[in-house]
Order: C-alpha cells, then sequence, then structure tokens
C-alpha cells in the first residue's frame, strides 16, 4: 500500500461538515465515508489482510468503546459496529466504505492501517454526532429542523419583557475552521475528564453526557470554563456583556491561554452553548423565559417585599427575572423510562445553582416540565419554578411586621420565546412549558409538582385578608422611548358603594434584569378622594434626565402602593416594568457579494437626546465574512449629531450571511441591527 486518500472534500459535503474544511476529514456517526487506498502492485490479495484501527483517547479499549479493530467485510454488516467494505477497485486502487456505529463516541480518531507486511498507515479524523441518522440519539426528522438547529451559524436571542420583546441578531459561527478544535478542548479539559479520562471518553457517546459537560465548561464556576458573569459593577476589566454579538470571539479568547473570558450574562451563557452544542452535532436552539423566577428553596413560591413607599429595599433569595435565557437540546433520553421524554431539553449554563457539585443544568426534559413531573432528571424542580412558581407580594411596616398585599400565580412564566425555524420571527412556545394559566390543568400540574417534590407547600394564604373593592393598574399613556420622558396612569376604580380617602405612594426604581434593585429615580405620595362606583387617572411622568445614566440594559419598575384610609388601613398593590426602546442603529454595504472580493459595510448612528455621547463604539462581526470582529472606537458624539463608520471586509464563504452591527457608549446600551449579505459562489463570480 502506498497512499491513503482519505476524500476529505467529497465525504465532508456528503457528511454536513464542508462548512467546518474540506482539508481534513470531519465526518458524522453512523454514516459511511470513503477511503481508497493506492496499491503499489496489482495484487490484491493482500487486502483481506488489512488490519484497521480507529480510536479515540490516551488509553483507548475496546471494553470502554473507545477503540475498535476491524478488517474489510462484506457490504451490509450491522451497523452497530464499526467495518470496512469495498465500494470500488481498480488495478492499483481500492475505495472502501467505512461505518461507525450511531452510538460511537464523539471526538479526535486516530486511524490506523496496518498491512501483512507490518507497513502501517495513520490518520486522524473527527467524528460528530449525526442528526441526519435515525439510529442516533440526536435524530430530528424534519430536514428544516436540522437546517435551523444544527447548520445555521446565525440567530436571534429575544431580550427585555413580557411588554417589550427585543430581537437580538447573533453570530453563532460554529462552522468557522478552529471552533470544532476548540469545542474538543473543552471536552478535555472538563473536571470529569481531568479525573478520570478513560471514563469520559466512554462517555461521549452520550448527548445527555456530553451536553451537560459541555453546560458545565460554558461558565468559570468550577473549571476554568469559558465565560465569567457579572451582572453589574465596573466592566472595563473586560468586555461588558452587552458588547458581545458573537460567539466565535469568546470562545477563541479562551482557547488562546484557557482563562476565562470576562464577562457573561445569561443571554451570552446560552449563546455560546448553542455554538458548541450545534459545532458537535446535537441540535439545540436558545430559549427565552420572560418573568423567570429563580427560586432557591425549593418551595415552588417567590416572595417579594416592598417597604410601605413601595421601595425594593435588597435582593432576596428568591427573585424574579424580568428575562433569563437557556438552551434547549434535542435528544432522546434512554436513561429514562420509555420514550416520553425524548426532545427538547433544558441545558442553562448561566451559574444560578449547582447539579451535583457542578454549576449547570440540565438536560431536564421540557415534557417533564410541562407535566410537573420534578423527579425526572436532570434539574427539572429548578426549571418548573423558572416558568411556574407562585409570586407573593409583601408590605414591610416600619416596626418590622409584614402583611401580605397580593399573590399571584400567573406572572412567572410569559411568552417563552425562540426563533421560529427558517424565519426571523419570534415563535412562541409557552405551551410546551405549561398549561394555560388560570385553567385547571394548569393548577392541577402546579400541584402534581408539590406532590413529586421534596419541599412542602407553601402555606401562605391565596388572598390577603379584608374586603378588596379597589382595583388598580398602571397603564402607558404613549410608547417609551429611551431619550425621552416616561408618561404613565394609575387607573382607580372604586366598586364599593362608599367614597375612598386613599394614600398613594407612587415610586420609580431602576432593576437589573436579574431582580437586583438598583436606584430610585422618582418618587410621588398624593391623597386623593376617589368617589363611590367611579374611576380616576393619575398622570405620572418621569423626566428623561432622572433615568439617562442608569438605564444602560436595565428596566424601570413602577411600584404603586394605595391604602385605603376608610376601610383598616387596607393596601393594594401593582407595579409595571417600563424598558424603553433604544434609537435605532442602520447597517448597509456596498461591493460585489463574492468570496475573495472586497466589499465595505457603513454602520450609521444618530445622537438623539440633548446630551453628549462618549465612550462610544462600533463592532461588527459576521460569520463567513469577517474573519475577526471589527472594532471601531469613536470620539464623542454631539446633540443631534449623526456619526458614519465604514468597515472594509472581505467575504471568505458563499452563501446567505449575517453582517450583525452593535453600538454601545454611555447612554445607550447594546444597540443592535443586522443585514443578509448573499455571498455568490466563487465560480459564479468567475463567469461574471
Amino acid at each position: 500500500m502506498a497512499l491513503v486518500l482519505l476524500h476529505c472534500r467529497e465525504n465532508n459535503k456528503a457528511h454536513n461538515t464542508d462548512e467546518i474544511s474540506v482539508d481534513r476529514l470531519i465526518v458524522r456517526r453512523g454514516k459511511p465515508f470513503l477511503l481508497t487506498l493506492q496499491m503499489k502492485t496489482a495484487d490484491m490479495s493482500a487486502l483481506d489482510k488489512l488490519e484497521f484501527t480507529v480510536q479515540t483517547g490516551l488509553q483507548a479499549s475496546e471494553a470502554l468503546r473507545t477503540k475498535a479493530m476491524f478488517r474489510i467485510s462484506p457490504a451490509g454488516l450491522a451497523n452497530n459496529l464499526w467495518n470496512a467494505s469495498i465500494q470500488e477497485k481498480t488495478v492499483s486502487s481500492v475505495t472502501l466504505s467505512v461505518s461507525s456505529p450511531a452510538e460511537a463516541c464523539i471526538g479526535e480518531y486516530s486511524l490506523r492501517i496496518k498491512t501483512a507486511s507490518s507497513f502501517t498507515c495513520d490518520n486522524k479524523f473527527i467524528l460528530l454526532f449525526n442528526p441526519w441518522c435515525s439510529d442516533d440519539s440526536v435524530y430530528i426528522p424534519q430536514e428544516s429542523d436540522r437546517r435551523e438547529y444544527v447548520m445555521n451559524e446565525h440567530g436571534l436571542l429575544y431580550i427585555g419583557s413580557s411588554d417589550y420583546i427585543f430581537p437580538k441578531t447573533w453570530t453563532f459561527g460554529q462552522f468557522e475552521q478552529d471552533i470544532v478544535d476548540i469545542c474538543l478542548k473543552l471536552m478535555d479539559r472538563n473536571l470529569k475528564c481531568l479525573r478520570n479520562k478513560e471514563e469520559d471518553f466512554s462517555a461521549r457517546c452520550s448527548p445527555i453526557y456530553v451536553s451537560r459537560v459541555l453546560c458545565a465548561m460554558i461558565n468559570a464556576q468550577d473549571d476554568g470554563g469559558v465565560l465569567h458573569g457579572k451582572w453589574c459593577g465596573d466592566f472595563s476589566d473586560g468586555t461588558s456583556p452587552t458588547s458581545w454579538n458573537n460567539s466565535v470571539q469568546i470562545l477563541r479568547k479562551w482557547a488562546r491561554n484557557y482563562n476565562s473570558v470576562k464577562y457573561g450574562q445569561c443571554w451570552v451563557f446560552a449563546a455560546v452553548l448553542c455554538t458548541v452544542l450545534r459545532c458537535v452535532g446535537i441540535p439545540s436552539r436558545v430559549v427565552t423565559n420572560f418573568q423567570s423566577a429563580h427560586d432557591t428553596d425549593g418551595n415552588l413560591v417567590v416572595d417579594q417585599y416592598r417597604t410601605e413607599r413601595g421601595h425594593i429595599p435588597e435582593k432576596e433569595e428568591d427573585s424574579i427575572w424580568n428575562f433569563h435565557v437557556w438552551v434547549e437540546a434535542w435528544m432522546r433520553r434512554p436513561d429514562l423510562s420509555g420514550d416520553f421524554y425524548d426532545g427538547w431539553q433544558v441545558v442553562d449554563p448561566t451559574p444560578q445553582e449547582t447539579s451535583n457539585g457542578l454549576y449547570c443544568c440540565g438536560p431536564a426534559p421540557v415534557k417533564a416540565v410541562l407535566e410537573g413531573h420534578v423527579d425526572v432528571k436532570y434539574d427539572v424542580p429548578f426549571v418548573f419554578a423558572e416558568v411556574n412558581a407562585d409570586i407573593v407580594n409583601w408590605k414591610i411596616l416600619s416596626n418590622g411586621s409584614k402583611i401580605m398585599l397580593n399573590s399571584d400565580t400567573c406572572e412567572v412564566g410569559q411568552n417563552i420565546s425562540t426563533k421560529m425555524v427558517g424565519m426571523d420571527k419570534r415563535s412562541d412556545i409557552t405551551a410546551s412549558y405549561k398549561y394555560t394559566e388560570g385553567t385547571e390543568k394548569e393548577r392541577q400540574v402546579y400541584k402534581e409538582a408539590v406532590k413529586r417534590g421534596t419541599k412542602p407547600l407553601s402555606n401562605t394564604p391565596n388572598s390577603p385578608p379584608g374586603s378588596r373593592n379597589l382595583q388598580l393598574k398602571l397603564v402607558e399613556v404613549s410608547k417609551s422611548i429611551n431619550g425621552k420622558d416616561i408618561n404613565l396612569s394609575l387607573v382607580l376604580n372604586n366598586s364599593n358603594q362608599a367614597s375612598k380617602k386613599l394614600q398613594i405612594h407612587l415610586l420609580a426604581q431602576v432593576m437589573l434584569y436579574n431582580g437586583v434593585p438598583g436606584a430610585i429615580i422618582w418618587t410621588e405620595d398624593p391623597e386623593t378622594l376617589l368617589l363611590s362606583s367611579k374611576e380616576m387617572s393619575i398622570p405620572i411622568q418621569i423626566a428623561y434626565p432622572r433615568y439617562a445614566t442608569l438605564l444602560g440594559r436595565n428596566i424601570i419598575r413602577v411600584n404603586a402602593i394605595v391604602t385605603d384610609l376608610d376601610n383598616n388601613g387596607i393596601s393594594y398593590h401593582t407595579e409595571k416594568d417600563i424598558v424603553p426602546e433604544n434609537p435605532k442603529l442602520t447597517i448597509t454595504t456596498k461591493g460585489m457579494a463574492y468570496p475573495g472580493s472586497e466589499m465595505t459595510a457603513e454602520v450609521v448612528f444618530e445622537n438623539p437626546v440633548s446630551m453628549v455621547l462618549t465612550d462610544c463604539k462600533v463592532t461588527v462581526s459576521g460569520s463567513g465574512l469577517l474573519v475577526d470582529v471589527q472594532e471601531t472606537n469613536l470620539p464623542s458624539i454631539k446633540p443631534n449629531t449623526r456619526i458614519r463608520v465604514l468597515v472594509p471586509f472581505v467575504p471568505y464563504k458563499a452563501g446567505a450571511r449575517q453582517l450583525v452591527a452593535n453600538f454601545n457608549c454611555n447612554l445607550f446600551t447594546d444597540i443592535n441591527t443586522s443585514i443578509t449579505v448573499d455571498v455568490k459562489p466563487a465560480h459564479i463570480a468567475t463567469r461574471v
């Protein structure tokens, strides 16, 4: 035997990995790939004596399924074993079809071919999960789903609040050439691998294990993983979480010296994990849960406290995040009974609580969350609470005692969102996590979760004491725009036959998106007389300068506590979260969109406020368009001044590509936009 041809281009294209590389062999398990052996002589009798060895890991063994030895055999051998069969013969060569089991361990393999004359040929290849193979546990039937959840290098994340849902364009970039190596390095550096390499490599046949390991490696809490989390304060010793729009930049930065990258928050953790899972072949998508509960004690109740004037004094152990982002990964669950729990699994890399000693969450079957099966692994109780916990609001009196204001069984888990398949639109998947709020079925599931859980049902009453005949709500008078005054009304309705003398406490407070209270920016304490069976509105205006320097990625929570002075001082409460909409950023391109052809992106932003903007930065990225993220630091921008930033780039991959731009400054955070660049194949450019 003189030479082995790996047919990298042809094999990779057949295995949907040619976007990663056409220069090295990257294939998917359960699907054959071709090898051609160039022979020194025309004598083919030696073929029967060829011995093939494939192995992954340093101490591979057949017992652990990290090593296999086989010879050429007839076509059609059982597909649960490594095998090779003759595909084609010529006078001086033979082309073989090599098959891997659909449950083979993923990772980097060596392929050794030994002849009877002791000639040995060593080659390397990478084996990934195979969502196209029906015998693979990550098989997903619809081609449109595979195109979205495995092959799409771009996507949308959803942020804001349940009333203000904003899309954020993200470049996953899972097929950038070095990302697959970084993903394998992540697995090699996980704590389980460091403790027992043989068991770890053997367990890489399971997407359950791999997703759990990679989930833990995205955060830096236990194992020197990819990202440090930080939710407030100064980010100057790293990168603000709101500045990221690209997983590739983060993963490459980690891979340079294996130091955790500063900084991430939930959407960054989730987007990077989505990149890594798609790269290794596990179908995945980013999911946002609005009004997401963080229930630390597992009793499915989140208690929230306010002073008599509505001030939220400090972060409690339990909290409500105005949004939280995680990942769903598609896989079978053979570790659980039957096939009921197959399908989407929640995998959450944001470090909130430990799971078996590590900061990771999942995979938790979405079907288990829907049915309240909190005794199913992994971490279903925590996810169930995120989408279905009850809220109880309390008022803290000056003497330290507390009285119940109200309870809410419907607030948590709203507008659960992900990108629609094949379209840049939002898909609401709330119904896959919970039955309709307010229905008997939803309460039955809640009780089922309590019964299966380890914590007793809270003994908090369903409603506060006293006769309650005042209704109140906060209503936006006009759309809230970042840079303008915010206008609301407190609407009061007296359904009683007697007039009411009311003491009203109005307060606006900045809140971090993860429920941590910030600065109070506005208060007002009017008294009024509300006549019987009447309605009245009290105007609220929060001037822009009050919140200009405090908003960032935060929200404004407006609280109203109304005390009925004529009815034993009974208190009522309502609140509303305001997320002012940022000004627009635009991006356009010029030039012919072909691989190797120079193009220019133009990013335009206009300062809409009467204040000077400082610390201005534009970031542009795009998989297949820019090899590295382009960052441009700008001078201060005066009021009503428009800036233009020109960014040259040279596309290097054909296909529909997303060019993403971000703008950040001292007053505006994470202004995001994108444009599709349809890069034509190089051979078309040649004809033109």
